[in-house]
């Protein structure tokens, strides 16, 4: 190892008050550490105590590779994966991309691998997919927690690893008074590490323009949970390292309180302190219930970003010589930032899009219908063309509303099939109920046009996007489909029916649309896009069964904590000949979406299911037991397909 000379000496040196820098002859350098001094000249205890603190911390930098290495092995792994295996039944398109004539195989004639690949996928989402520990965890996966346990065992596996654990006692000089020095300083400094080589992590899980997601295809709110409980961990390691060295420099180390004076006096501490300060900060600001009664979720969102900076550039006044962590951090932000403005530029500025033949930014002109609702919260949708490419199904668009505040955005997802016109347009449809904040503002603000001009009025809007994932990926003509939706969740999966009945008829296909509202003019919201579904679904088969679930001019309203499914009447798509389209099933009462899946997987012909939920946390959470109740690997492999069943839902539901 090269040493340096005297002269270099850096001042962060000067923290390691234990080595006698004035009886060196040279410096060993550490990279991300101060430099050691070196012939030691201390007391035999404290020289056998330097070993442990720099060769822990050098082993403790090797060990943030190999954490790194771990992520970017997965990543790769993953993202190679999707190369080859792009479809959802891949052993199978392999042997077809090797076969002589090119043919894939019938499903009924599914190779031994890919019944085992079907199986064991099956047997995971009976496991893996219902809720885990709601109390602490909320609407989450066994999944999610899973790999968050796993990520908390490794990391504490190179937490403690690699370290010498004793105890030394050694003479304070020109006193009679001893110092403790024990493996709890480098045990300190290893979390301490660690917690940095974290941080750019939790910037990507947290990232709208994902990298995890381009490599994995798994949408970037499905990352908000590791981001959220990543930052927990950095909490949980700053906290320790604080602790650690607390109790050496305010207890071990003699003479006292001359000890933990000099050392709280020091930049490096003070910005320490500050650094934990902003990240306790950061976590109390992000609780539910601030957030809900004190700041607001925009006020939340903007001082988050704010903070998470601030208390990176604490991190680097407190320990600049491993900013190594901190800078990605910064740059994965900017960059995500960077991307957004490009994404809304991309849809915003060109040619004719103010109509008035210039080159500019122009926003989108939208038509409002409005349905006034004083109980639950006014309901608006929004129609217009946009001149773009079309979207993915499932996708969703951040709407900023010029006339309310344009440093705010929430996400939406288009109720309308994505299809472009002879123009090259493409139609936006969107539903929101205004509870409060932004919605609100923006709801009263267009009610009170809607009064004043008596009839339509029209609002600007900016788009941003779109994020998500495409649902109607590998769906193929022989899967089953159920949607079940709540409220304003409908627009997650009316687009995907809305292509389905637009298809070729498939006989042996089973489509089903639960959707439980709150009062009967809800239905209004997508009357023409339900009318579609009940006029083109009739080949189809599709059935569609709507509950009012709160309305306290229908019957039985009392009942509305009942949970129904089976006994009432099922309104199919060829059944509406002469009745009105709103009408309803299921009057004051809610689905019970367990009922509802064991009866449709019941009646599955053939193939496998594709289940799809928007709506309320809890909903999803009782629809994931339900799906996953009714997988079956055992079964999947001796060719049963009906219990192969895949839930895809609204992950945004779930932040």
């Amino acid at each position: 190892m090269k040493s340096l000379p005297l002269p270099s000496l850096p001042s962060i040196l000067r923290r390691q008050h234990i080595q006698n820098f004035s009886a060196a002859s040279e410096l060993e350098p550490h990279w991300g550490y101060a430099s050691r001094v070196i012939p030691c000249v201390s007391d035999p205890g404290s020289c056998e105590y330097l070993d442990l603190v720099y060769g822990a911390h050098d082993r403790g930098l090797i060990y943030t590779a190999y954490v790194w290495c771990s992520v970017l092995c997965i990543l790769l792994l993953w993202g190679l994966s999707r190369r080859i295996f792009p479809a959802r039944e891949p052993v199978d398109d392999l042997i077809s991309q090797l076969s002589q004539n090119g043919e894939s195989p019938q499903r009924s004639q599914h190779s031994f691998l890919t019944r085992t690949y079907r199986a064991i996928a099956s047997t995971l989402r009976r496991y893996l997919l219902p809720n885990s520990v709601r109390a602490l965890f909320g609407h989450t996966t066994r999944l999610q927690v899973l790999i968050l346990a796993v990520l908390i065992g490794y990391l504490t596996i190179w937490s403690f690893v690699g370290m010498v654990y004793k105890k030394w006692i050694t003479p304070v000089k020109g006193t009679d008074l001893y110092n403790t020095r024990s493996t709890l300083g480098p045990w300190a400094d290893r979390v301490g590490v660690l917690a940095y080589a974290l941080t750019p992590l939790s910037v990507l899980f947290a990232s709208r323009e994902s990298l995890l997601s381009m490599i994995t295809g798994v949408p970037y709110t499905s990352f908000m949970f590791l981001h959220r409980w990543t930052g927990y961990i950095i909490l949980i390691q700053s906290l320790l390292h604080t602790l650690g060295w607390v109790l050496v420099e305010a207890w071990l180390y003699q003479p006292q309180p001359d000890v933990w004076k000099n050392y709280s006096a020091q930049a490096y501490a003070i910005w320490g302190f500050v650094a934990l300060g902003l990240l306790v900060l950061l976590w109390i600001c992000s609780f539910s219930w601030v957030i809900k009664n004190v700041t607001g979720y925009e006020f939340f969102r903007k001082a988050h970003y704010v903070l998470a900076m601030v208390y990176i550039g604490a991190l680097i006044g407190h320990w600049e010589q491993l900013q190594c962590f901190l800078v990605p951090g910064i740059v994965l932000w900017v960059a995500d930032r960077l991307a957004r403005f490009v994404r809304m530029g991309m849809l915003h500025y060109g040619y004719n899009l103010s109509g008035d033949g210039k080159f500019g930014f122009a926003s989108a002109k939208t038509n409002v219908k409005f349905w006034k609702d004083e109980q639950f919260g006014d309901v608006v949708r929004l129609d217009f063309d946009h001149l773009q490419s079309p979207w993915k199904i499932g996708q969703h668009f951040y709407l900023c509303f010029t006339e309310g505040s344009i440093w705010q955005s929430h996400p939406f997802t288009p109720l309308s099939l994505p299809v472009t016109d002879s123009l090259g347009k493409v139609r936006h449809s969107y539903i929101f109920r205004a509870k409060g904040g932004e919605t609100k503002k923006i709801a009263k603000v267009l009610e009170e046009k809607i009064a004043e001009n008596k009839g339509d009025v029209e609002t600007s809007v900016i788009l941003q996007g779109p994020y998500g994932e495409n649902i109607a990926e590998g769906l193929t003509s022989d899967i089953n489909v159920l949607c079940v939706a709540g409220g304003t969740g409908i627009t997650y999966i009316l687009p995907l029916l809305l292509r389905l009945v637009r298809e070729p008829l498939n006989a042996d296909r089973k489509m089903e649309l639960v959707w439980a509202v709150k009062k009967r003019q809800d239905v209004e919201w997508i009357a023409p896009e339900l009318e579609e579904l009940r006029e083109l679904g009739a080949a189809h088969g599709l059935k569609i069964r709507i509950f009012v679930t709160a309305d306290p001019s229908v019957n039985g309203a009392s009942r509305n904590d009942e949970k129904v499914a089976g006994d009432e009447k099922v309104r199919t798509a060829d059944d509406s000949s002469d009745e009105d389209s709103s009408a309803v099933d299921g009057l004051g009462q809610r689905p019970d979406v367990n009922v509802v899946v064991n009866e449709f997987v019941g009646g599955v012909v053939r193939g496998s299911t594709r289940v799809l939920g928007s709506g309320p946390p809890g909903m999803i959470g009782d629809l994931r037991l339900a799906v996953a109740k009714r997988n079956d690997g055992a079964r999947v492999f001796k060719g049963e397909e009906q219990f192969d069943v895949r839930l895809i839902c609204d992950d945004r539901l779930e932040w």
